[in-house]
């Protein structure tokens, strides 16, 4: 195991490229690539990796929710995933979207998953092997789950305002002139329709990007807890809700704060500001003049 990872809350969350560069061909784990540009896998990925497209394949495409139980034992089986298959997921922007892919993964109780410190940006960095080979791996048996776990992971807008009339803790992950309201959207970004910019009153801001290195991998344990425990003040037994535009930059957070700092009531509000933002009678905080 990679010594960094020791000072994590749970280390066997998260493995390196060395360690995945050595066991690229062992049957019991099956690599995840779920990237923002889709079109990047096509490019070159790790040899063996699937690709599980994150609007494609984790959202129903005709109601704002993931895919149910029966969807998901489809996208598992066609992409030879049995329940005992351990998952490892990696992408672009940090792993933005394949820490969103791993959260969705644990909707449906599958936690036989781990992520790729660095992600994609650290592989092709280290020069470490590419393919655009689509592998054909044979489909498994994946029985449909019971039910989908919403409750232990996630946050819905009604919820959220309980969360935050309660004065409960919660973090924005944005950039700073979304939090203010100064802007509705990411830099660069377009504009996805938000009427109203601000922040959910009460929220801390924390840019997702604060617990990322510049190669993409997390920063070490001691950072984090800088960050989360000594600047925000967060506590242990706190009940945290992130959010973000539209849930994939806070599942980035979402990850950091329970996997690798150990916090347990963590939930990630995926409506986030695009829900929000457009909510009727839905309070909004700015902060900018």
């Amino acid at each position: 195991m990679n010594p960094k990872f020791s000072a994590y809350a749970h280390p066997d969350a998260l493995v390196d490229t060395d360690w995945l560069a050595a066991h690229l061909t062992d049957s019991d784990i099956r690599i995840v690539e779920s990237n923002e540009d889709l079109l990047l896998y096509d490019t070159g990925h790790i040899p063996g990796a699937v690709h599980i497209d994150w609007r494609r394949d984790l959202n129903d495409e005709t109601v704002r929710d993931y895919v149910g139980t029966e969807g998901f034992s489809a996208l598992c089986r066609k992409n030879g995933i049995t329940p005992e298959t351990t998952v490892i997921f990696y992408g672009d922007k940090s792993n933005w979207w394949a820490c969103y892919a791993f959260w969705v993964f644990q909707l449906f109780g599958h936690t036989k998953a781990k992520m790729l410190d660095g992600g994609r940006a650290k592989w092709t960095a280290e020069e470490k092997p590419l393919t655009r080979e689509v592998p054909k791996h044979a489909e498994t048996s994946y029985p449909v789950p019971a039910e989908r776990n919403d409750s232990a992971f996630r946050a819905y807008q009604g919820q959220t305002l309980e969360h935050m009339l309660a004065k409960k803790p919660m973090v924005d992950v944005r950039s700073p002139k979304e939090f203010s309201g100064e802007t509705t959207h990411m830099p660069e970004y377009p504009q996805e329709g938000v009427l109203r910019g601000g922040h959910i009153p009460g929220a801390k801001s924390c840019p997702w990007a604060t617990a990322a290195n510049a190669d993409g991998t997390f920063k070490s344990a001691d950072e984090l807890k800088q960050i989360y425990s000594v600047n925000l003040g967060f506590q242990k037994d706190d009940d945290i809700i992130a959010y973000c535009r539209i849930g994939e930059r806070s599942s980035h957070t979402w990850f950091v704060l329970k996997y690798l700092l150990g916090y347990e009531k963590v939930r990630n509000y995926d409506g986030s500001w695009t829900e929000w933002g457009n909510m009727v009678r839905t309070p909004v905080e700015k902060s900018f003049n």
